[in-house]
């Protein structure tokens, strides 16, 4: 059952192949949360092909996609949506927000204020919204996939740890080597418009029922006792590095459980190695720790904690 879902990813991983140069890496992290029911959080330069990305992605898997632009002037029901008065009906009728989608990029979700932004929480969280007290399901499918820009402060607002934490991965996106940039340029010369996407010939997955086919899959895969106590180790280990304010929480290691699973099915397993935990160790914990000030101003990072956090613990037999 799992080589079903290694070949979804191979498929997916191909036809994105023809839009975005590289990145192989990236492409591997945003399927793992597509597997796992999770949200991600793409942080990387202007640039970088986040957006292009996203788009691909939702593309391939015949997914509904909406698009918000985060500013500061954005209201929570320009997310949500709001019940509008109908004169002709005198009756409310709801106009749905852009959240009412099967993927939702979330562009520069730091760019918006906290309240607009916390707007976002129980729909990631519980997959509905509520508007003027009534509640509304959203898409089994829903997946938000958020950008923001680590370089650029003025005008921001930092994600309240409440939210980063509903997010199962933060994925850092680098810029491309010379040899993948080369062929960026080789590709626009001969053609490509990244603006007019639908005219690359894409292979789409046209059935509806495979990612849920494939989610499904991935929750059926075993995790042993000892792979299971080895991730709550390196949650825990967090918890009391000298560098970290503080640690992850338990939900870091439930992330931990569902992105390995969703790896190991990619990679055509039906259980769960040590060596899977390690490979989503750092997108799954990295914004869920908080550093020391003077951790920070020796040039410390979350990933060069976990570094150290992961080689330190035993790894189960």
């Amino acid at each position: 059952m799992t080589d079903y879902v290694s070949q979804v990813a191979a498929h997916i991983r191909q036809e994105a192949h023809k839009v975005i140069v590289g990145q192989e890496a990236i492409i591997d992290q945003i399927l793992i949360c597509l597997f796992a029911e999770g949200h991600a959080l793409l942080e990387g330069v202007p640039g970088t092909a986040k957006t292009l990305m996203v788009k691909t992605v939702a593309r391939l898997i015949g997914a509904g996609f909406n698009r918000i632009q985060f500013t500061p002037d954005l209201m929570p029901s320009d997310i949500t949506g709001t019940n509008v008065f109908n004169f002709g009906t005198s009756q409310f009728t709801l106009r749905h927000g852009p959240v009412f989608t099967d993927i939702l990029l979330a562009d520069e979700i730091n760019r918006t204020p906290p309240k607009t932004q916390a707007a976002l929480l129980e729909a990631m969280e519980e997959r509905q919204v509520t508007i003027d007290g009534e509640s509304h399901h959203l898409s089994p499918l829903f997946l938000v996939l958020a950008t923001e820009n680590p370089i650029e402060y003025e005008g921001t607002y930092p994600l309240p740890e409440a939210q980063l934490d509903r997010f199962l991965f933060k994925v850092l996106i680098s810029y491309p080597s010379p040899e993948e940039e080369l062929q960026v340029v080789a590709n626009w010369q001969a053609g490509f418009n990244a603006r007019k996407l639908e005219a690359v010939p894409l292979q789409i997955i046209s059935d509806p029922a495979v990612i849920p086919q494939c989610r499904a899959i991935v929750r059926q895969v075993n995790v042993e006792p000892g792979v299971q106590n080895y991730l709550v180790s390196l949650v825990r280990r967090t918890r009391e590095h000298p560098s970290l304010l503080w640690g992850a929480s338990p939900r870091a290691s439930v992330a931990l459980l569902l992105a390995s699973k969703a790896l190991a099915a990619m990679r055509g397993r039906d259980f769960v190695t040590p060596d899977d935990v390690r490979d989503v160790a750092h997108p799954a914990l990295r914004h869920r720790i908080l550093l020391r000030s003077e951790a920070e101003i020796e040039g410390i990072t979350p990933d060069s904690v976990l570094d150290e956090i992961v080689s330190s613990v035993e790894i189960p037999r």
